[in-house]
């Protein structure tokens, strides 16, 4: 792979990688990615990412470990019906003891489980697990309590905000809400997988200050989805570098490591004619925005 690449993807921060421990098999352990993607790219920073459970608890436990990893990594909570769903108890905990993302029903979204009702697309869990739908609304249509409560926290320490895998209608009251508040750590992953949220419909939440995160295991040729990088491109353009996230979403036990991931998508968005700074923009400087690191 080219070192000009590699050189232009230095310093970047990866929020959404799917390292472990986890119910569902991954390729390596939170401190083995952190360290793969120190020495390879020197990566400032990354998200550990899991649908099931606190991952700042993994992070404390490895916190010996992971000093001496240069790259700095933070954890979140996923709201599914793992951790109770909506649970402001379980969100204070794992912002209060250092994490830095909520996200909102990822696998207990309904439009989740309405779009992979088999699991398709995701790999068998390990152990017996029972998925259930959480909605982020109650009957009136309206955000639940527990959602203000939830987002009280979040903007009290200043943590990232993602949408999870919820259908964009959700989205778009979440990040109104979001942006009534004057939040502006907000974003959607993957708008183009599950979500299936239009090019319009994001440069409508782009206006409410959120981000759209693009993920290069959909892009990969050597992981499991092989998308077109052209497409990627596409969305890039049409809604800005400025607007935009480019993370891994890889870590799982069947896909390439995520350095290597980045180094294959990054080359081709930058043989496609996309230029360097806007790619630096995408995997540094926004990310590092959201995370609070600047």
């Amino acid at each position: 792979m080219s070192a000009a690449v590699a050189q232009a993807l230095h310093g970047l921060v990866d929020l959404h990688c799917h390292s472990g421990p986890s119910p569902f098999p991954r390729r390596f352990d939170h401190v083995e990615a952190a360290r793969d993607g120190a020495e390879r790219l020197g990566m400032r920073a990354m998200v550990a990412k899991s649908h099931h459970h606190n991952t700042v608890m993994d992070l404390l436990a490895m916190r010996g470990r992971l000093a001496e990893v240069d790259t700095e990594v933070f954890g979140g909570i996923a709201l599914n019906s793992m951790v109770g769903g909506l649970n402001p108890h379980a969100v204070r905990m794992s912002l209060y003891m250092g994490g830095r993302v909520v996200w909102f029903p990822t696998i207990s979204s309904g439009r989740h489980i309405d779009c992979h009702p088999e699991g398709d697309h995701f790999p068998t869990a390990t152990v017996p697990l029972t998925v259930e739908r959480i909605d982020i609304t109650g009957d009136d249509g309206e955000l639940r309590p527990e959602v203000h409560e939830i987002l009280d926290v979040i903007q009290e320490t200043g943590a990232l905000m993602s949408a999870g895998h919820m259908h964009p209608e959700f989205i778009r009251q979440l990040f109104e809400v979001g942006r009534g508040r004057g939040m502006d750590r907000m974003i959607i992953s993957h708008p183009n997988f599950v979500i299936g949220a239009e090019p319009e419909q994001c440069l409508e939440f782009t206006r409410l200050g959120a981000f759209i995160e693009h993920e290069a295991v959909m892009y990969d040729p050597e992981a499991n989805m092989r998308w077109e990088p052209r497409a990627l491109l596409e969305w890039i353009e049409r809604i800005g570098p400025e607007h935009t996230v480019l993370a891994s979403d890889m870590g799982q036990h069947n896909n390439p490591k995520p350095v290597d991931g980045f180094l294959r998508v990054a080359g081709a968005l930058l043989d496609l004619g996309l230029a360097e700074k806007d790619l630096r923009l995408m995997v540094r400087d926004n990310p590092s925005f959201l995370l609070g690191l600047d």
